[in-house]
């Protein structure tokens, strides 16, 4: 427990456990049993084995025991944990149609898929209601005289409004991007040992269909082992909406800097040292989340630098890197809402007096 968002403490600024449910081993081993049960039943498309057969083995691996701290030692020797897993499937089902004509990408890159497509769902689910939070904001200050300033200096003055669309109006478009995204990324990976399909015969299709249909995803003409574009993209509109969150908490950071007083909130963190002092926290830490995801948006775009069929280097540092981006990001959107909520008064009174 040594990162942020699962530290003993630390966590309790930065963790989002609705995200981090998505994520965790459970999650994820439970997506990857998902894959392998649908595997084995549509199998016999490609004539992988009997329909029977297949929907024996679907069966037995949906009700298998298996806890993930049994797959450790496995990944440490073969750097996935697909292989220890389907040895661990076949022995305690005794049954032969599991994983055939399959690779550990495919396992891997579509429990990903599976945690990624539900998390942009809530994220979306939260981007509407900070939306709606902020458009109360407007109608309760919106009207109200603001300072204008512009390289930190006054300038001339605004409204409320104009300072909080500023903050709003990019939600709209980061929903867009979304629901343009969704499609892009809800794919089921299939390629096989290297790729082509080559196991599945003229059937791959079929197979691909069926199983990407159990599985709510979409299937495409080719693998994407080795085109990591979706997946970068996804972290490219992650780092756009903690972005725009990070712009609303440095704007109220300096807003409710003592002596400029053009925002009044509830609920601001103590000092140890200094008991007077009332720390926007929350706004800070929206600062914190979008650079800390502007960071890590480098390193997923280094990792679409696959070479050839697969890529073992560059696939890993992805899997370091996605998942906490996103809980990255639907923590920034709970706190964005959060600070809203706080907000008592907003606005110069006395700018045009």
């Amino acid at each position: 427990m040594t990162g942020v968002f699962d530290h003993p403490w630390l966590s309790g600024l930065f963790a989002d456990t609705e995200i981090a449910a998505l994520w965790s081993a459970e999650a994820q081993l439970a997506h990857m049993l998902t894959f392998e049960a649908a595997w084995s039943r549509h199998g016999h498309l490609a004539g992988l084995w009997s329909e029977a057969d297949g929907a024996s083995a679907a069966s037995a691996i949906e009700g298998v025991p298996l806890a993930p701290e049994e797959l450790r030692d496995g990944t440490a020797q073969d750097g996935v944990c697909v292989p220890v897993l389907v040895r661990l499937l076949k022995e305690r089902t005794g049954a032969p149609a599991i994983h055939k004509g399959a690779t550990s990408q495919d396992v891997i890159d579509t429990a990903t898929v599976l945690s990624l497509v539900q998390s942009l769902d809530l994220i979306d689910q939260r981007l509407a209601q900070l939306a709606s939070d902020l458009n109360a904001l407007e109608d309760r200050f919106g009207t109200s005289p603001l300072m204008g300033r512009t390289r930190m200096q006054a300038a001339m003055p605004i409204t409320v409004a104009d300072r909080v669309q500023t903050w709003r109006l990019p939600l709209d478009t980061h929903r867009e991007r979304l629901a343009q995204l969704r499609p892009r990324v809800a794919l089921v990976q299939i390629g096989g040992a290297a790729g082509d399909r080559a196991a599945l015969g003229a059937d791959a299709d079929a197979v691909c269909d069926a199983v990407a249909g159990e599985l709510g995803l979409s299937a495409t003409p080719q693998c994407w082992h080795a085109m990591r574009d979706g997946m970068a993209e996804a972290a490219s509109v992650l780092s756009l909406v903690t972005g725009t969150l990070g712009k609303m908490g440095q704007d109220i950071c300096l807003m409710a800097q003592q002596g400029i007083d053009e925002i009044k909130m509830e609920g601001g963190g103590g000092s140890s040292a200094m008991p007077h002092k009332q720390n926007p926290v929350l706004a800070e830490l929206l600062v914190t989340l979008a650079r800390y995801n502007a960071v890590q948006l480098s390193g997923v775009h280094q990792a679409m630098v696959h070479e050839q069929e697969r890529s073992g280097a560059a696939w890993a540092l992805e899997w370091m890197l996605l998942p906490q981006m996103v809980q990255a990001t639907g923590r920034a959107l709970v706190v964005a809402s959060d600070v809203t909520s706080q907000i008592t008064s907003i606005g110069t009174p006395d700018l045009l007096s």
